[in-house]
């Protein structure tokens, strides 16, 4: 089975399935796809590949880092989606329970290299995008690992996902990529509260510039940006300030 359109893709999740049932056997319940191949419009030059794998037990700290030098191999043979790939590792108690209780995740994504981290309700939209439109890749049905989210409870989390941004948006965003990234999210955040439904960063951005054409020029910027993300003589400053009152005023709409 082929599980995307994009040979590429295609290499790099066969190399890491193979890779990861050598390593954790019986503990690896299943591995999924998500994200942009999923929802949409992903571009092979500038999307990230998006995975979950649900395990039987939190990782060990030999296990931990045994996948972290497996991470690191696997981007040495498949170099060019350095920056571009997310693994998070769950457990299944985890997944039961994470409207009630933080439990660890190992996460590696771009810009940040595998860690652990505590994740609990903040990583619902996840699941839901998981259970709703996740490609199995291996191992059980997601509806089986994830129990059922309601659609109140996703946007409900979309809303306070939105509302902290007016917090992150003044600490963490000021270089080009993150404005684009700010800016986007924004985008996709208010389509899904609008429409009920979460879709590709691309399609949420067309359907805000329509929505908001006072803000359209900013969103066509932000499209350029997310393909430029290599490009570092930019002047980073010059548009923070107009990104971060876009990520205010979308807030705002939405959620005031």
């Amino acid at each position: 089975m082929q599980p995307t359109a994009y040979e590429q893709v295609n290499e790099l999740i066969d190399s890491l399935l193979v890779r990861l049932r050598q390593m954790l056997g019986d503990k690896l319940v299943g591995l999924y796809l998500y994200g942009s191949l999923v929802t949409g419009d992903f571009d092979l030059e500038t999307s990230d590949v998006d995975l979950f794998a649900a395990i039987r037990a939190d990782l060990s700290e030999a296990e931990f880092a045994v996948l972290e030098q497996m991470h690191h191999a696997l981007i040495a043979e498949f170099p060019q989606w350095v920056n571009r790939f997310e693994l998070v590792y769950l457990s299944l108690h985890a997944l039961q329970t994470f409207r009630t209780e933080r439990s660890p995740i190992a996460v590696i994504s771009p810009g940040e290299p595998f860690n652990l981290k505590d994740a609990g309700a903040d990583w619902l939209v996840n699941w839901y995008m998981v259970r709703e439109k996740g490609i199995r890749l291996f191992g059980a049905p997601p509806s089986e690992i994830i129990p059922p989210i309601s659609h109140e409870e996703f946007t409900g989390c979309i809303k306070d996902h939105l509302q902290s941004w007016q917090q992150w948006v003044e600490e963490w965003v000021d270089t080009r990529p993150s404005q684009a990234y700010a800016i986007l999210t924004m985008c996709r955040g208010l389509y899904t509260i609008r429409n009920g439904e979460q879709v590709s960063k691309l399609k949420a951005a067309r359907w805000a510039q329509e929505q908001l054409p006072e803000w359209s020029d900013l969103i066509e910027q932000a499209l350029l940006w997310r393909k430029s993300w290599r490009d570092q003589a930019v002047d980073h400053a010059a548009t923070l300030a107009e990104t971060r009152r876009f990520v205010h005023f979308v807030v705002d709409l939405a959620v005031g």
